[in-house]
């Protein structure tokens, strides 16, 4: 595994002590990664979005319903 140094701001280095602290993580390692993880997530679902309303603005109207829309949507932030 790589090892990384960084500098953290005072209130977000008492953050993750008190996240370790409360056992929610067993170390701070832990929780950046589990962030990291978080954060990569999120951008997959963005970028969903973003080449779905590109398509969207390239194409014109779509013939898909509402309800197909969104169980598309959800189905890509839950898979």
């Amino acid at each position: 595994m790589a090892r990384q140094s960084i500098s953290l701001t005072p209130p977000n280095d008492e953050w993750l002590k008190s996240q370790v602290d409360n056992q929610e993580y067993s170390s701070k390692s832990e929780l950046v990664n589990d962030l990291i993880r978080q954060a990569r997530k999120q951008q997959a679902e963005i970028d969903w979005l973003r080449t779905k309303l590109e398509k969207a603005e390239n194409g014109g109207f779509t013939s898909d319903t509402k309800e197909q829309i969104l169980a598309e949507a959800k189905a890509a932030v839950n898979g």
